[in-house]
């Protein structure tokens, strides 16, 4: 119920604050009406009856007006009031009509004013009966709770009415006062008062965010939208002072910056301040600065093709002119005049500022196009560089103390210049590398190997006068067998493969290689079980691979022994290499003179890369290793090549470093900085690789030209003149193959190369004959034709100028090889000769009994006499040892 009475009270309030203005200014306009309407009659009146007395009368009686004296001091006549009572009688009435008129008029409104105004009283008449009952209340003890609540409650609501009234004042005041500092703001503008216009418009703006208005409103909404506009013409005003203050011209490529212009109020400060108003002093910084950089700093630190301009100042602004030496000191210069003349017209703020947009641009751009070009490769042009890093240094005290910051950077590659020298050497080192290789292998070199060893007395008795080279007296089948057909010289290649048979690319940087050298001295003895002799670390011959019967004085060209009466042999031959290793290994001796310089030389600036440089010959032929088994393999024969060249590094590191221990001109720290062990050991193990490669590859080609997996005798489809040009591919290819690698490898090395792809050939043929079903007599001699064709390879091993008793030392490299002709012989042979070549002759040091067995199960029938052979032959498994 009280909250219905109060929404009716509010009702009827609202109502008479908005009808009683209405009706007051209704009722004021219908008396002037009357008033003007009774003046008019009371005229009209004394005009038509000629008498002065009734609108006298009349004009007295509604307005008050007194008569003129002509006329209050007439004496009046009874004829005269007749006229004058119906003067007042037609005023009467026509009164009595304009009043009837606007009662009818306004009846409704007078009527809701009446109603209001009853209500109002009821209102005042209710509310003094409240407070008298609230007064009578408070004053008696026996107020019940409920009441009091009630009381309580139309407290609170007058107090929130008045809050809210008080909070409605507060946002009128506020918003008027809003609404008279934007009119201040459009004043200021269009007096070009700019920084006055900032002020009063950063107030509105604070004003404008302390009304606790909704956003949504429309009067905020308006005074948002005026506040917006004027801040766009303002800022527009802003704009034009500011570009008249710092120019750029990008045709004449001219930059300038004032500090006040006398066809503008604001200085360069206050523009400023204005900027930092509209929180735009990065942003426009940052323009300034990208303006900058194409117009004046571009070209002058980007080097291209032709001159680069200068900069300098003329007419108070910067510009381009004429070329600049292309020099570190003549750039540091002209940014010197630059940024001098900045820091002189812009002001610590927009210095500030420009460097935190300009120094992380500008400064990576010199260093990589200025100053790093400028790091010398070696120590040779190490004093210009001096010049350039002093220059630096000054620069850098220069522009700090003209207030740029941001400049780290700089900072940093001046207090590393030894590591920034460092990482040039190691670049320059490793890119020239590339560079060589890939202008391919150029000319070959001729190297000659000379090696002295010592012998005992009975090595010396077994060195055959007419030969030139020491043997083993069990042949090259102990020293190697089919699956291992290295050179035997610890600097000659063994074949390494890994488990998919091929080569390891990761070892080519030297992953791995560090291990102990008995793990591969192990490895080897595994590899090679049979292997009983002196190995090349015993017998210095060995390591050679040589064996060959031909007399010295008829091969000038191949190895020669030399034996004094101290019993030392003198081991010669030759090999070509290509034109890399020269080149690698006069860089390699380059870096290590350096580092030696500097660690003789603790002063030197540079001098805590020493270490860094005795480190980068490892990285130099890691580069080495990695990168050219790609280019070698352009080339024929390259991988042998590679083979050469790894051993000649080897060879050549080992010298180095025996060398380089014993120079009396370093100090010690400098001779145990050299560490190229496990390089020469991992060059080594590449060499080995190298050649293992092309080993496995040749040995992969011929196998395929020989049938492949298949068995090529069994290849029905083909009649004997095609297995017959077959075998002479593969024939074709080792002799091509080996005239490729002669010019390559050193006779030890090529006879062991070409004796292994001759032994592939016969090893082939051989599994191939054991596998047929059976051999008949055209079969047989089929066969035999096609060893005979393999059996002409034996013209490679001869010397190169043989005589007519000289023999051919095929057998020397390929195990397999009179294996190979005893298989023809028995082809060829009966039961007879076949039992005498086992008895009698050395078909029992090539063949097992089993195999003979076999053979003669394929070759002829079984009957008594074959099984009588049989028997023999299985009675005397070992002929030659009985």
């Amino acid at each position: 119920m009280m909250a219905k009475a109060e929404n009716n009270t509010e009702e009827r309030r609202h109502s008479r604050c908005t009808l009683f203005p209405y009706y007051t200014q209704r009722l004021a306009v219908n008396v002037l009406e009357h008033d003007r309407r009774m003046i008019q009659t009371s005229e009209d009146m004394a005009g038509s009856e000629g008498s002065q007395v009734g609108p006298s009368l009349v004009a007295f009686s509604l307005n008050g007006i007194f008569p003129e004296e002509d006329v209050s001091s007439r004496h009046i006549q009874v004829n005269d009031l007749a006229p004058a009572l119906e003067s007042l009688a037609a005023a009467k009435s026509k009164l009595e009509a304009e009043v009837h008129t606007i009662n009818e008029e306004t009846a409704s409104d007078v009527d809701q004013w009446v109603a209001n105004a009853k209500s109002l009283e009821d209102d005042i008449s209710r509310t003094r009966s409240r407070a008298n009952e609230i007064v009578r209340r408070s004053e008696a003890p026996d107020v019940s709770g409920k009441a009091i609540q009630e009381a309580v409650d139309k407290v609170d609501f007058l107090g929130q009415e008045s809050a809210y009234n008080n909070q409605l004042y507060n946002a009128l005041t506020r918003i008027k006062h809003v609404s008279q500092l934007l009119d201040e703001v459009e004043s200021a503008r269009d007096g070009k008062r700019i920084l006055q216009a900032l002020h009063l418009l950063e107030q509105s703006w604070v004003a404008l965010d302390g009304i606790s208005v909704s956003k949504s409103c429309r009067v905020m909404k308006l005074l948002d939208i005026r506040a917006f506009e004027l801040k766009s013409s303002v800022h527009e005003a802003l704009d034009h002072i500011w570009n008249s203050l710092v120019q750029i011209d990008t045709s004449t490529s001219q930059v300038a910056v004032f500090n006040s212009r006398l066809d503008e109020q604001l200085s360069l400060a206050d523009a400023v301040i204005g900027l930092k108003a509209y929180k735009e002093v990065d942003n426009r910084m940052s323009v300034f600065w990208k303006d900058l950089d194409r117009v004046l700093l571009g070209p002058r630190t980007v080097l291209q093709r032709g001159d680069v301009p200068a900069i300098i100042v003329e007419n108070s602004a910067l510009q381009l002119t004429g070329a600049a030496e292309r020099t570190v000191l003549s750039l540091f210069q002209d940014l010197e005049t630059v940024l001098e003349y900045l820091s002189g017209r812009l002001g610590k703020e927009l210095v500030s500022s420009l460097s935190n947009c300009m120094m992380p641009d500008l400064l990576p751009r010199i260093i990589a196009l200025w100053l790093e070009p400028a790091v010398p490769a070696s120590l040779k042009d190490m004093d210009e560089f001096h010049k350039v890093i002093d220059a630096t240094e000054t620069f850098y005290s220069r522009i700090e103390a003209l207030g740029f910051s941001r400049l780290e950077e700089l900072q940093d590659w001046v207090q590393t210049v030894p590591r920034v020298w460092l990482a040039k050497c190691r670049e320059t080192a490793l890119e020239s590398i590339r560079i060589k290789l890939t202008q391919g292998l150029g000319d070959p070199k001729e190297i000659e190997r000379i090696e002295t060893q010592t012998v005992s007395q009975e090595e010396g008795q077994r060195l055959d006068p007419n030969r030139s080279v020491l043997f083993n007296s069990d042949g090259w089948d102990a020293a190697w067998d089919d699956h291992d057909d290295a050179p035997r010289n610890e600097n000659q290649p063994k074949e390494t493969k890994n488990d998919d048979g091929g080569d390891d690319g990761a070892d080519a940087w030297g992953w791995g290689d560090e291990g102990d050298d008995n793990e591969t001295n192990d490895a080897v003895a595994d590899k090679n079980p049979k292997q009983t002799e002196p190995t090349e670390d015993d017998d210095p011959t060995a390591a050679w691979g040589w064996g060959d019967e031909d007399d010295a004085a008829d091969a000038p060209e191949r190895d020669t022994v030399v034996i004094p009466s101290t019993q030392e042999l003198t081991l010669k031959e030759t090999y070509n290499i290509s034109s890399m290793p020269e080149p690698v290994v006069a860089l390699i001796l380059a870096i290590l003179e350096d580092g030696a310089y500097l660690v003789s030389n603790d002063g030197n600036p540079m001098a805590t890369a020493a270490a860094g440089l005795f480190s980068l010959p490892t990285l130099v032929l890691a580069m080495f290793r990695a990168v050219s088994p790609h280019y070698y393999a352009l080339d024929a024969g390259g991988n042998m090549f590679l083979y050469n060249d790894a051993t000649y590094l080897a060879e050549r590191l080992s010298e180095i470093v025996k060398n380089w221990k014993a120079r009396d001109d370093l100090v010690p720290r400098a001779k145990s900085m050299l560490r190229l062990d496990n390089d020469v050991k991992s060059l080594q193990l590449f060499a080995t690789r190298a050649y293992s490669s092309e080993m496995t590859t040749c040995r992969t080609i011929l196998r395929d030209l020989l049938g492949g997996s298949q068995t090529l005798l069994q290849q029905e489809e083909l009649g004997s003149l095609n297995l017959q040009s077959q075998v002479d591919n593969a024939v074709t290819y080792v002799r091509s193959t080996a005239a490729s690698w002669s010019k390559i490898l050193a006779r030890s090395a090529w006879s062991q190369a070409v004796g292994s792809l001759v032994d592939t050939i016969a090893s082939k043929i051989i599994a191939d004959v054991m596998d047929l079903a059976g051999i008949g007599q055209d079969d047989a001699y089929n066969i035999a034709n096609l060893i005979t064709r393999v059996t002409e390879l034996d013209d490679l091993f001869l010397p190169p100028k043989p005589g007519k008793d000289d023999i051919p030392s095929t057998s020397q490299y390929a195990s397999n090889w009179l294996r190979l002709k005893y298989l023809s012989e028995v082809l060829q042979s009966n039961l007879q000769d076949v039992k005498f070549l086992w008895l009698e002759s050395e078909l029992s040091l090539y063949f097992t009994v089993d195999e003979v067995v076999d053979l003669i199960g394929l070759s002829f029938v079984d009957n008594a006499r074959t099984r009588e052979v049989v028997r023999e032959i299985q009675g005397r498994p070992h002929p030659r040892g009985s």
